[in-house]
């Protein structure tokens, strides 16, 4: 009994998991708009289109401060996380130090263990009227115009749940210059057909999104480089598989 009565009162000495997150939350939430918007011009088009529930957010990915872009962009409210990164360590990196602090991620092992227990947190989540927000080319590259191929695991989580798939497109990060203008473009959701997440209907809805994704960033234009500054800012936490900034390979 002593034992039960220890454990009960260590229990209620905890903080509640919840009202921490909500602080973190909201706290990084309004610190990464006044950053945002004390250093670029942000425009974002097409709002309206976001739905009101659940929904899985895909964007394309030029740089690190794409997440941060997408948080100051889009509305707090239903609540907005994002998979990843892939480091299976999150106390590794000063971003991943960063999103693990602010618990807005749903984080995911590079060597793919535990995947069924993060597709129950993703269902849950989409549950409880959350919006999720993924990259799912899967690395940053460079050009305004490029979309890589994409991993299926964003369809997959999308057709597993039944919810619709929303392309964002972010303009104007490729190099981060001072008061520069980044535009978030919100495209058109992609309804979901209900049933099974089969190859099949995770192929095409995969398909159907890198599209819908490559139309948004069309009219994207690759601008010169900045100043000293402005080229050290863009390359600071950026992580190229290639070791350094490879060259564009413009598909318009």
């Amino acid at each position: 009994m002593s034992a039960a009565r220890d454990a009960g009162r260590r229990r209620a000495k905890r903080p509640d998991a919840g009202s921490v997150g909500r602080f973190r939350y909201w706290f990084s939430t309004i610190a990464m708009r006044v950053a945002v918007g004390a250093y670029l011009r942000l425009r974002v088009e097409g709002r309206e289109h976001l739905p009101d529930g659940p929904a899985l957010l895909c964007f394309n990915h030029q740089s690190w401060v794409d997440p941060f872009v997408v948080i100051a962009a889009l509305p707090a409210r239903p609540d907005l996380l994002f998979f990843g990164p892939k480091e299976a360590d999150m106390r590794v990196g000063r971003k991943n130090r960063l999103i693990a602090w602010s618990q807005r991620g749903i984080p995911f092992r590079p060597d793919k263990r535990g995947l069924v227990e993060v597709a129950r947190r993703v269902d849950s989540f989409f549950a409880q009227g959350g919006r999720l927000a993924i990259a799912p080319e899967g690395r940053i590259h460079a050009g305004e115009r490029v979309v890589l191929p994409f991993d299926d695991g964003a369809a997959y989580f999308a057709v597993r749940a039944g919810v619709p798939v929303v392309p964002i497109a972010i303009l104007g990060v490729s190099w981060l210059r001072f008061g520069g203008t980044v535009r978030v473009r919100i495209g058109v959701p992609i309804p979901v057909v209900p049933g099974r997440a089969t190859r099949d209907a995770v192929e095409a809805m995969t398909d159907a999104t890198y599209r819908a994704l490559l139309d948004l960033v069309a009219d994207g234009r690759d601008r010169e480089p900045p100043g000293p500054f402005g080229r050290w800012f863009t390359e600071v936490f950026q992580d190229w598989p290639e070791g350094s900034r490879p060259p564009i390979e413009d598909q318009s």
